[in-house]
């Protein structure tokens, strides 16, 4: 594939357009199959285009920071989960159940927890004002 910066003679119009190779892009031509975007003028001719060079370089320093990036961001939520492993009980797949007690029961509405809920149970809650948080978990086996 080639891309050439096409310009129309009749209203100076300048648009890219792709080809399957420059031999495509001149039976196009010949057959009067290319015209102006906006004039819809056959008068159209190639413009001087400069080629592309990609920089392995550069390439590889923006990956190296993308990967960085991520390494941050898994690094902090390892930290908000270490932090609510020690400072929470797990209460497994029972989160809205127990959720619901803390709730309801107001001799216990200092106990913290932390578990598993489907969006549904996350919804329920949310609608009888109790409020959650949804946070991402990386398992250890990602880590």
């Amino acid at each position: 594939m080639i891309k050439y910066k096409l310009t129309c003679k009749n209203c100076k119009n300048c648009f890219d357009s792709w080809f399957a190779s420059s031999k495509e892009f001149d039976k196009l031509k010949k057959l009067n199959l290319i015209n102006c975007s906006k004039c819809n003028s056959l008068n159209v001719k190639k413009s001087l285009m400069s080629p592309t060079i990609l920089n392995n370089s550069i390439k590889y320093s923006d990956k190296n920071l993308e990967s960085k990036k991520i390494r941050t961001f898994k690094n902090k939520i390892k930290e908000y989960q270490k932090f609510i492993k020690n400072n929470f009980k797990y209460v497994g797949s029972n989160f809205a159940y127990e959720a619901r007690s803390i709730h309801y029961n107001t001799k216990e509405k200092s106990k913290k927890i932390y578990g598993k809920a489907t969006k549904e149970e996350i919804i329920g809650l949310n609608e009888e004002g109790i409020q959650t948080q949804t946070i991402p978990w990386i398992e250890d086996s990602e880590n």
